[in-house]
């Protein structure tokens, strides 16, 4: 169904698509390349919410090439979008141009999209094919997907670890348990994610700013605390405002009305939201809800070893991204706080996805089994 220069085109359209990983959120990562005769004429890749989508950028790269789209094959990593957002609809715009064929990665998720864009541009007469590297582009967007058809962000806990799953002395220490490359490498998948979120209690021990330093990006993540009783200092490195072209409030979840906190925090730009369940801490599950219904895609947690353990007894994590140092740290504080089982088979089930040396630690990324 699909030649080698297929492939090839796909290739190119999902790098493309990478390179907008830290900027289109809300909106997804897509690339897109424009092939006549056998030659590249145009390429481009989302740009942020509210700017040119891939095929728009593909397309006004073409004609500044001097060169007519019209003929074309487009390779995109998501089906072209059919409805009026921010932008107009790239489906009529890939007809008004004259392309005659469309292959696609995947279909979009998006309620508002899913699959009317391919029948659109099916109705005008282009050719089109979808399926080509559907897994690569589903994973380039495994956030984008998740809050399209759950609502719900996909919640990535990041964990630095010894070989015996301690992740700080019984005294709080736990700056360095693995290395610089892995440090680094931790970074870029902040970078990635629309937000980052922690507790009180990793606030309390390391006072993180929670904000990426290691790499280069033009967008810093919204960060996002789990501070039931509104204990955070004010002096937090959290609560230093953002003040990048891209910034938004912190966000503190809370489980308890007090207006004097409140009006303190929001002193110093945060934004407080009261979500209590019934034993007096944030309701996790309608917090996803509502960075969800904010357009967040992917959430990155870096916390303790209790909010990571509410989380996964919660079935609120997708994605376990684990740092094991090849070192021993004996009786220290473990990586999840869970209740012990009665039975193996209640243990919460994952599957890996990948595992990969970084310097001199080990990276493992594990899956929920459903996902």
């Amino acid at each position: 169904m699909f030649s080698d220069t297929d492939h090839a085109a796909m290739q190119q359209a999902l790098a493309l698509a990478a390179r907008g990983m830290f900027i289109t959120t809300p909106n997804p990562r897509v690339g897109c390349v424009l092939v006549k005769d056998g030659q590249v004429i145009g390429q481009g890749f989302t740009q942020p919410a509210g700017q040119d989508h891939a095929e728009i950028q593909a397309m006004k790269d073409a004609l500044a090439r001097g060169l007519d789209p019209a003929g074309s094959t487009a390779y995109v990593t998501l089906e072209p979008c059919s409805h009026f957002g921010r932008t107009p609809p790239c489906a009529d715009a890939l007809v008004r141009a004259g392309v005659a064929r469309v292959v696609a990665a995947m279909e979009d998720p998006n309620p508002s999209v899913s699959g009317r864009g391919l029948q659109r541009l099916r109705e005008a007469g282009v050719d089109v094919r979808c399926g080509l590297l559907e897994k690569e582009a589903r994973d380039l967007n495994i956030g984008f997907v998740s809050r399209m058809t759950r609502g719900l962000p996909w919640v990535r806990i990041k964990v630095a670890a010894s070989m015996d799953g301690g992740t700080a002395l019984h005294d709080g220490t736990s700056q360095w348990i693995t290395g610089q490359a892995a440090r680094d490498d931790g970074h870029a998948w902040r970078a990635r994610a629309c937000a980052i979120l922690t507790g009180i209690g990793t606030v309390r021990d390391d006072n993180p700013a929670l904000t990426v330093r290691a790499i280069a990006t033009p967008r810093q993540p919204q960060r996002v605390l789990v501070d039931s009783r509104l204990e955070v200092p004010l002096d937090a490195q959290i609560l230093t405002p953002d003040t990048g072209q891209f910034a938004k409030p912190v966000l503190v979840f809370c489980a308890v009305e007090d207006r004097e906190r409140q009006r303190a925090l929001e002193g110093r730009g945060a934004e407080v939201v009261v979500l209590s369940n019934p034993h007096g801490k944030v309701e996790l599950r309608r917090m996803l809800e509502e960075l969800g219904r904010r357009g967040i895609n992917e959430l990155h947690v870096e916390a303790g070893f209790k909010l990571n353990g509410s989380l996964v007894r919660e079935h609120c994590a997708d994605e376990l991204l684990i740092y094991l140092a090849p070192k021993l740290l004996g009786d220290a504080q473990g990586m999840f706080n869970l209740p012990p089982l009665a039975r193996l088979q209640d243990a919460a089930q994952f599957r890996w996805h990948e595992i990969r040396q970084i310097g001199d630690d080990l990276r493992l990324i594990a899956r929920r089994n459903d996902a």
